[in-house]
């Protein structure tokens, strides 16, 4: 029996399955998180930016993820822009919240999630530690029991789980209800769409998506996080259904115009598939602040480069 959570007195909970379905049929959002001068969270230029993205027709907004610089919030400010996220959005598309770091740690996310009013839970890999197959099923199994929410594993860095190990997952909760990967092992989806299929939602988790959307989708991947959705959102939009509709010239041409020489300039330093989705902002005249250390923002005459670029084709 699924609870449903509340947040300003409206049940917000959607089941696992329609979340699932919700996230399959359509492009994701992973909207950055906007800083003040002082690189605290600023709430109002927040709130102005999800408002602007649940404008058009997006499956899923997960706040505080990779993009959303997840990783450098504390977890009250993690809590904060999740409430914010939910609050603002009203239900026009699915908040997903992060659960991030040691089990015990991503268990309390999940929860507060779930009180929070969010639609779902993406689990992050756990921190630093390198752990085995039955290691990452328990932590991917504590963070399921923990909530009513659908949770989508992030299949990454220190925890790629192998076929078996989602096959075993998928049939122990029922809650577990996305893979999201970040890897491309060609081999390793293709075993786990084989022996899992349908039973799950899989976004392609890649930085920047839209290079590998085509190929994957032949895997099943039938979604991705976008994070260039965040300041070019109808060039993201138009891209995701032209790929969706397996229009391999089409593609390629926009691969060529804009996301390849996009990428060239995200290729230039460390990080800076955060730091360029900001500087995107700045460069649509939306002003996306600046990143928090250990991230770096682009230099002057990459922001002049980007902006050329995204006017130009974006």
């Amino acid at each position: 029996m699924h609870r449903a959570a509340t947040f300003h007195g409206t049940v917000t909970l959607l089941p696992p399955a329609a979340l699932a379905d919700r996230l399959r049929a359509g492009l994701l959002s992973f909207p950055v998180t906007h800083f003040d001068a002082d690189l605290q969270f600023d709430e109002p230029r927040y709130r102005e930016h999800l408002a602007w993205q649940a404008e058009f027709d997006i499956a899923g907004l997960f706040a505080a993820g990779g993009t959303g610089e997840g990783f450098s919030l504390t977890a009250a400010e993690t809590d904060r822009v999740v409430r914010v996220a939910v609050d603002e959005v009203a239900g026009r598309v699915p908040v997903v919240a992060p659960a991030t770091g040691a089990t015990a740690l991503a268990v309390e996310q999940a929860r507060a999630a779930q009180a929070a009013g969010a639609s779902g839970v993406l689990l992050f890999p756990p921190y630093l530690t390198e752990a085995g197959q039955q290691g990452l099923v328990g932590h991917v199994g504590a963070v399921c029991q923990a909530t009513d929410l659908g949770v989508i594993v992030y299949s990454r860095a220190n925890a790629v789980l192998t076929d078996t190990s989602v096959a075993e997952l998928a049939d122990r909760h029922p809650n577990l209800v996305g893979l999201k990967d970040g890897v491309g092992d060609i081999e390793q989806l293709t075993r786990t769409y084989a022996k899992v299929g349908d039973r799950l939602a899989y976004i392609g988790g890649l930085p920047t998506a839209e290079t590998f959307a085509l190929p994957l989708l032949q895997l099943g991947v039938s979604t991705y996080s976008s994070a260039m959705y965040n300041f070019a959102p109808e060039f993201a939009l138009r891209f995701y259904a032209t790929v969706r509709a397996q229009d391999r010239d089409a593609v390629y041409r926009m691969l060529n115009d804009f996301v390849i020489p996009y990428l060239d300039i995200r290729d230039r330093g460390r990080g800076y598939a955060v730091s360029i989705v900001k500087a995107g902002l700045t460069a649509v005249g939306r002003d996306g602040g600046r990143v928090r250390p250990p991230l770096t923002d682009l230099t002057a005459d990459e922001l002049e480069e980007l902006t050329t670029l995204v006017r130009k084709f974006a």
